[in-house]
């Protein structure tokens, strides 16, 4: 059989020079941040303004030759499965038995999440009701200007929730399916723009929030977070007593990756096996809604799979057949780090800015981002103060982080005023972000079905407004349990 391609074909070496050039991005823009202070102030994570500073490369390129220096879909596969595989790590990662009971506990509780202060219930409706704050925000802009501009696709306000709650990873999947199955033109750079503009917010909510800190002269905000502190690792943690070796006939670091590659191929035979179901029902319904769905949920799955993976280990474990322990939480950290820090410079780097000159892609997505934020900003600080009145500040700063970025921005603002991560912030970021994934998967079906008609969009709109006011009712009774407790 004769090779259908030269070595020295770039078709062999697209995707390390793709690779090489995301993290060349990453590793200026990180360097940029540590010497230029003004910028080190703004508190961008560095794959982010690596995106932006690709973003900018690739669109000079391509204006001076006019061909891109990079493929697209390249990047957006990046972005894909970036949120999947880090996902996949993060469910990976084990549980201590005190912290599994408790777990288990906060679940029965009728979804309750327990934070470390045993006396302060938190509910998951938290981030859901700002979702659906987002999502209202978004719906009711992308379909008013749709009666104004008749142009404007009134379903495109849907992804203000998946840019800003959810993140670059399902602000892809929404917009690629949106354009793919729904015709929205530029769909997918409409949800990578949304992902980008959420961490500029992020970022000017941040600083601003310091800053009125700074003014009320609160001490909180003298707090440097030097590199010492951020991460203070343990050697159990690095190497724990049962761990697998770190250099045997596999290296550590190779059978974490191979268990993390290994569960996300189990995600993606569950969806597999899913959406050939529903091909063969020949049911419309289930081929151009539900199946789009499920991949687009990709992360869901990933997350199941890993919890089947550690269940796998956990039975072969108990009898002995498997003796060490293959998982490696510090490990798993570091690997979902690296997938999600591609997915995001990946994501900014493939937005096509020649959509920007269609003004029913830039007035949408103007309106629609600016009222999202100002609403979700005031809307976090006015239930961070109802739940948790001990440490408000904190709790703001994390769960605004996470709800107009990632998680990793959260902990950003957060080390901030709580560079040790002393506060409970950070532990209800962590379980928030869990259960409200899986309490909020109803609402994120509407998905599916807002992009049929414009009869869909009212319902929706009229589903989120019912859904807020009893989730806010909701989190009122938490904040009189709060008001007792202390």
């Amino acid at each position: 059989m004769v090779s259908s391609y030269n070595l020295w074909d770039f078709t062999v070496w697209e995707f390390v020079i793709t690779i090489t050039i995301l993290m060349t991005g990453m590793i200026t823009a990180n360097a940029m941040i540590r010497l230029i202070k003004p910028l080190r102030n703004l508190l961008i994570p560095g794959s982010v303004l690596g995106g932006f500073l690709l973003l900018g490369v690739f669109s000079a390129y391509k204006s001076a030759t006019g061909s891109a220096l990079v493929d697209a879909s390249v990047l957006e596969l990046l972005t894909y499965h970036g949120l999947g595989l880090g996902c996949t790590a993060t469910a990976l990662k084990t549980e201590k038995a005190k912290e599994r009971k408790h777990t288990q506990r906060d679940i029965f509780n009728s979804s309750l999440v327990m934070t470390k202060s045993p006396s302060l219930y938190i509910p998951t409706s938290f981030p859901i009701s700002t979702y659906l704050v987002q999502a209202l925000c978004g719906l009711a802009v992308s379909v008013g200007l749709f009666f104004i501009l008749s142009n404007v696709w009134p379903a495109s306000g849907m992804l203000v929730p998946m840019g800003f709650g959810q993140g670059p990873g399902q602000a892809y999947n929404w917009g690629h399916t949106y354009e793919m199955s729904w015709g929205f033109a530029n769909g997918t750079s409409y949800g990578l723009t949304v992902a980008s503009i959420g961490f500029i917010a992020c970022s000017i909510g941040g600083v601003i929030y310091l800053n009125v800190m700074r003014l009320r002269k609160s001490s909180k905000v003298t707090c440097k977070v030097e590199d010492d502190d951020c991460e203070n690792l343990t050697l159990e943690e690095v190497h724990g007593p049962n761990d697998i070796p770190m250099s045997d006939s596999l290296d550590k670091l190779t059978v974490e990756m191979a268990l993390v590659f290994m569960t996300y191929a189990i995600a993606f035979g569950i969806t597999y096996v899913l959406s050939t179901l529903c091909d063969k029902s020949g049911v419309e319904l289930l081929i151009s809604t539900v199946k789009p769905l499920l991949w687009g949920f990709n992360f869901i799955f990933a997350a199941l799979a890993g919890l089947i993976t550690k269940a796998i280990i956990s039975f072969f474990g108990k009898r002995n057949i498997i003796e060490k322990q293959y998982v490696n939480n510090m490990f798993m950290d570091r690997i979902s780090g690296l997938f999600f820090d591609i997915m995001i410079v990946a994501s900014i780097a493939a937005i096509n800015l020649s959509a920007f000159r269609q003004s029913e892609f830039v007035i949408p997505l103007l309106v629609g981002c600016t009222l999202a934020t100002v609403a979700t900003y005031f809307y976090v600080d006015h239930v961070t103060k109802l739940l948790f009145p001990d440490y408000h500040e904190e709790s703001f700063l994390a769960l605004y982080g996470m709800l107009t970025g990632v998680v990793g921005t959260g902990i950003i603002l957060l080390r901030q005023i709580d560079p040790k991560l002393e506060t409970p912030a950070s532990t209800n970021l962590v379980f928030q972000t869990l259960w409200a994934c899986l309490t909020g998967f109803p609402l994120l079906l509407l998905m599916g079905f807002v992009p049929r008609s414009l009869t869909w969009c009212f319902i929706a709109l009229g589903i989120f407004v019912v859904a807020l006011i009893a989730f806010y009712g909701w989190i009122r009774l938490a904040a009189k349990k709060v008001a007792r407790d202390r």
